[in-house]
């Protein structure tokens, strides 16, 4: 064991934050502190560190422990490029270099006994530094770099001119590079893209270090822990396995919990009536009858109510009408801002009832390809059409869609005139925000009270078309899980990005990666994207080089010799218009091929689970498999169309 928290309390105002919290770390363990906003997760790990005092309650450590820690905000500054702030994580190795490299040149001038003294401390430094992995400290420190998101050309940026995002990245590439015995992290992917946070978990899993992690990322928790310390109304409870486990047990834990309150209240109901009733026939042996049932009930060890969960919020999306079938049709679009270019050539569908989630690394143009769906942006070239009665919903998650000036009454209100006083706080209200908060300026809102103010115009907007731009940010766990049913359930069609891998796991039917300015389609959720995507690359890749391989203009030369001067210029141009759009039906040919190929595969996979008696008895799961492949066919009649008319 090398982290002990005992019985720990702790209050502010009065108020308890954290009481009677219990818990051990041992050696390599890898831990989640989870919770909603607010139940005193960032509090937990400042006790731990010793930077807030307890009431009462104790935190030991093992001797000697070394604890690297990670906060939600960094204040890093100064001179010094990312290479050079990296690099102070290994002060010592850098110090014991210098000292070999001096040694070394001393060496060149010495003789005799001076020269055997030097030699054999050079040797036991040199020992020592390779023990410590000494030569390869500047592969660590590039490796770590770029496992980060940062390329090789990005090192030599200073400080003080990265974001701070930028900064948070450099702060826990320094914490990791330090090897610490115990890592504790406030939520560490924060400002990470998905390769970079799927980076951090293969580091995190295989480091030699305990870790304990504060997250709402449940994929990344899912991933790495083994053991989930969830803070609930002061208390803490300790779960083995991960999050899905975790959040199965609680479940089933709460389930039980119920049924014997409930089944209790059912027996003491039954004898309070027959105690009633014995005592009605006012006869001696019926009133004794009646006070041994009283002494036996008096006895009885009543068990507590299972608490309501008081702050959850209630969400509940229902479009007003029914879209077309073709919701959204994207031909040949492109963006790019100055010579930098964004994307180019995308073409992709959507159709009723898809749930679709757009992923890819930061900076791709996956926010800007949702503003020009929403009208926001121009593109420059392509074109995009909604379908019939599309009414789209947007989440923006900059959150434009709110007015900072004012109050969260007057938000709901200007925007829906037609709702009454009452209606307008039963929304507030099942979002979180009661009593005098409705009174808020929304400018005072924290990013996660935005996040939910956003989604209440959202649920109220009607719309069968939503469009969410990273609509789990700021939310807490349940919170999240919410969300996820309400897009789960909601008749309407959805696109969104998302870096929220659990969230896309539970809530896509297909996903579109946007990679090198070009899109790729999955048909399935993230798992599914994981299993393919290198598979994927590695075409787009080869694609890419045959491509490339030949010149169109080389192919066309001979076809234009014979030809005059400025016929042969016309003829050539001609031929490369030609060209040009039969590469352009090739490639949408074997996308087309790949898509099917990869539906029909989908579609026997689901086929395959039908025929499963655990899906076959379960109905939510039963539907879900089923509206799936239904949504899938009608995809694959729509290829099979389109293939014919490309042969």
């Amino acid at each position: 064991m090398i982290l002990n928290v005992h019985a720990l309390t702790k209050s502010f105002n009065g108020e308890d934050i954290l009481h009677d919290v219990s818990f051990h770390i041992e050696k390599n363990e890898k831990a989640a502190i989870v919770g909603i906003n607010g139940s005193g997760k960032t509090t937990l790990l400042k006790l731990i560190l010793r930077q807030l005092k307890a009431d009462s309650g104790s935190v030991t450590y093992a001797k000697d422990l070394r604890i690297g820690y990670l906060a939600q905000n960094q204040d890093l500054s100064g001179d010094r490029t990312i290479f050079e702030e990296l690099s102070k994580s290994k002060r010592d190795l850098i110090t014991m270099e210098k000292e070999l490299t001096q040694a070394e040149e001393a060496m060149k001038h010495l003789s005799g006994r001076e020269l055997e003294e030097l030699s054999n401390r050079y040797v036991e430094l040199q020992q020592k530094f390779s023990e410590q992995k000494g030569y390869a400290w500047r592969s660590e420190v590039q490796g770590v770099a770029r496992g980060l998101g940062f390329s090789d050309d990005e090192m030599q940026k200073q400080i003080s001119a990265l974001s701070g995002g930028q900064k948070t990245r450099v702060a826990l590439g320094k914490l990791l590079l330090t090897s610490p015995d115990l890592i504790l992290l406030d939520e560490p992917t924060n400002h990470l893209d998905m390769a970079s946070v799927s980076w951090l978990e293969t580091y995190l899993k295989n480091v030699d270090s305990a870790v304990l992690i504060v997250s709402h990322d449940r994929y990344f928790l899912d991933r790495i822990v083994s053991k989930v310390i969830e803070i609930d109304q002061t208390h803490a409870s300790v779960y083995l396995g991960n999050y899905t486990a975790y959040s199965e047990k609680k479940a089933k834990d709460r389930a039980t919990r119920w049924h014997a309150y409930l089944k209790q209240q059912q027996i003491i109901k039954h004898q309070e009536d027959v105690i009633t009733k014995l005592k009605s026939y006012n006869r001696e042996k019926s009133i004794k009858r009646a006070e041994s049932r009283e002494k036996m009930l008096s006895k009885m060890e009543r068990l507590e109510r299972p608490t309501e969960a008081k702050s959850d919020m209630h969400i509940a999306l229902i479009p007003s009408c029914e879209s077309g079938n073709d919701v959204l049709h994207v031909e040949d679009l492109a963006k790019s801002f100055g010579t930098h270019s964004l994307f180019s050539h995308l073409d992709f569908d959507v159709k009723r009832g898809e749930k679709v989630a757009i992923i890819g690394k930061n900076g791709t143009g996956k926010t800007t390809l949702l503003k020009i769906i929403q009208g926001l942006v121009a593109p420059n070239e392509g074109y995009l059409q909604l379908g019939t009665k599309v009414h789209i919903g947007y989440y923006d998650q900059e959150h434009h869609v709110l007015h900072d000036q004012k109050t969260l009454f007057d938000e709901i209100s200007d925007a829906y005139p037609t709702l009454n006083n009452t209606q307008i706080r039963s929304t507030l209200a099942a979002f979180l925000f009661t009593g005098d908060d409705v009174y808020k300026q929304i400018s005072m809102l924290s990013g996660g009270e935005k996040g939910r103010m956003s989604l209440a115009k959202l649920m109220l907007s009607d719309a069968n078309f939503l469009l969410l731009d990273e609509p789990t940010n700021h939310l807490d766990i349940v919170s999240k899980e919410i969300l996820e049913s309400a897009v789960s359930g909601y008749e309407g069609t959805v696109l969104y990005v998302s870096h929220d891998r659990y969230f896309i796991n539970r809530t896509a039917t297909r996903i579109l990666e946007l990679r090198n300015g070009k899109l790729i389609s999955y048909i399935g959720n993230y798992d599914y994207y994981l299993d393919h995507c290198e598979e994927r690359h590695a075409q787009m890749e080869e694609e890419s080089a045959r491509g490339s391989s030949l010149p169109p203009a080389k192919a066309m030369q001979t076809e234009t010799k014979d030809a005059s001067p400025a016929g042969g210029k016309e003829d050539w141009k001609t031929q490369k218009e030609y060209q040009a759009k039969k590469r352009k039906q090739e490639a949408e040919l074997a996308r087309t091929e790949q898509e099917i190929e990869q539906l029909e595969a989908r579609d026997k996979e689901i086929n395959e689970a039908l025929q499963r008696p655990e899906i076959a008895t379960d109905l939510a799961k039963l539907r879900k498999f089923t509206d799936e492949q239904e949504a899938l066919q009608t995809r694959l009649h729509l290829l099979y169309d389109r293939w014919e008319e490309l042969q």
